[in-house]
């Protein structure tokens, strides 16, 4: 009986740890400004930082979605939430990919800066700098 116990809380664990929502890969949000969770940083970061993992402070990103305009050129709409209890900024690059995959060069390729409310939704928008764009890639930083 103690043993079927065992099994039952494992493969409950298992599940739990394979619900867990994953974001869009080409958005790399970084340590700094993401949402922690107790998974993450429970051995891993100093206790100082597990309160805040436990609170769920920083930003999540929920959709990432490319569209094609009127005109031929890809937009991309990016909608997250700061779970945090204050505003968070923080700052952003888009890079747009052509069909081979590489960087398509743009003056329009630099570090943004944005900032999310306390608690509040907030959405990115991003133009390709030419009609060839097929992909992009983004990436966040703390802003300081």
């Amino acid at each position: 009986m103690k043993c079927i116990t065992h099994i039952l809380l494992v493969l409950g664990a298992l599940v739990l740890v394979g619900c867990k929502e994953q974001g869009d890969p080409r958005i790399h949000v970084r340590k700094d400004i993401r949402s922690d969770n107790v998974v993450d940083n429970y051995v891993t970061r100093p206790v100082a930082e597990a309160f805040s993992a436990l609170a769920g402070w920083g930003i999540d990103i929920k959709r990432a979605v490319v569209i094609t305009n009127e005109a031929g050129y890809r937009e991309l709409h990016v909608d997250g939430f700061n779970r945090s209890a204050s505003v968070r900024p923080f700052r952003y690059r888009v890079e747009w990919l052509d069909a081979n995959g590489f960087v398509i060069d743009s003056q329009a390729t630099t570090w943004l800066r944005a900032s999310a409310m306390s608690r509040s939704p907030f959405s990115i928008k991003a133009v390709a700098p030419t009609t060839n764009a097929v992909d992009f890639r983004m990436d966040t930083m703390k802003w300081e």
